[in-house]
This record gives structure tokens, C-alpha cells and sequence, in this order.
């Protein structure tokens, strides 16, 4: 499924890091940048939620939370973020439904060998709930800066 800009973002309502549950719902009314990202703590994930990271105070400045979302276990994103210090919530998809809502469980291809994971992939809801921006196959230099600019462009 390919997103649409200025429709509704899919719902969703899944498990977060600091007990919490983020759903689309709990977020109407500010700005939500999703990011889907393959797994913690490897070198293309790290660097993406170190960059949002640093950039965090900006993002609030501009009434956008930001959300990174995988697969992985609540408990590889507990340990993720202590260990890189991350402040931001990290929601579980173990179950693949949101992802697959976003169209970002794709097959993949690596040496050959196929299999299926997550696209790495932007998505900027505005407050309304719906798709301002999308941003698909993300390379992580300079990505967390671009999605900042939109989200400040999309206004207060």
C-alpha cells in the first residue's frame, strides 16, 4: 500500500517504551513524525535515532513528537535507548500490522537471498491525523534536518 498525502494516517495503537501505549488517537492534535526503521542498535538505526535525537528539542519547539517504529521487542528498545540515551518513545510492531498498514513490510533482497523487513521510512502526520510528507527508502544523512524543515513548514 502506498501512502497518500492529505488522507487519513492509518490507525494504529501499539506498545511503547515507558510503559506507554501510542496510538494515533493519543497523538491527534500534534505533529507525529513516524519513523520506521529495520532494528536497534545497528549502525544505519543508530545513527538515524541518534540524528532525531539531537534534533528533538527543535521538534518540539515545532509541536511534532517524534516515534520510531519496529519490530523489535520492547525490551531491545528499552536497551537501545539507554544506551544511547534516546528520549523520544520507541513503539514494538511485533506483530507487523502496523507496518504493513504503512506499507513498509516489504520483501528485500540482500546477497541474493530474499526476505521481508521494514523500508526505511518517514512519515510526517500533520495535526489533524493526516499525511503531510513521506519520505520512502530514507538514506540517514541529513534526513533528520530535511523532516524537521517540513514539519516547522507545515506551521504551528
Amino acid at each position: 500500500m502506498s501512502l497518500t498525502i492529505g488522507t487519513r494516517a492509518p490507525a494504529f495503537s501499539l506498545p511503547a517504551t515507558d510503559g506507554r501505549e501510542i496510538g494515533l488517537d493519543s497523538l491527534k492534535g500534534r505533529k507525529v513524525v513516524l519513523y520506521f526503521y529495520p532494528k536497534d542498535d545497528t549502525s544505519g538505526c543508530t545513527l538515524e535515532a541518534q540524528n532525531f535525537q539531537a534534533l528533538k528539542n527543535e521538534f518540539a519547539a515545532a509541536g511534532t513528537e517524534i516515534v520510531g517504529v519496529s519490530p523489535d521487542p520492547l525490551k531491545s528498545h528499552d536497551r537501545f535507548r539507554a544506551k544511547y540515551g534516546l528520549d523520544f518513545a520507541l513503539a514494538s510492531d511485533e506483530a507487523k500490522t502496523m507496518l504493513e498498514a504503512y506499507g513498509v513490510w516489504v520483501e528485500k533482497s540482500m546477497y541474493g537471498r530474499k526476505y521481508m523487513g521494514v523500508e526505511r521510512t518517514t512519515v510526517l502526520i500533520d495535526r489533524d491525523g493526516n499525511i503531510a510528507r513521506v519520505w520512502n527508502k530514507v538514506k540517514v544523512p541529513g534526513h533528520a534536518e530535511e523532516v524537521l524543515k517540513a514539519a516547522k513548514d507545515l506551521g504551528a
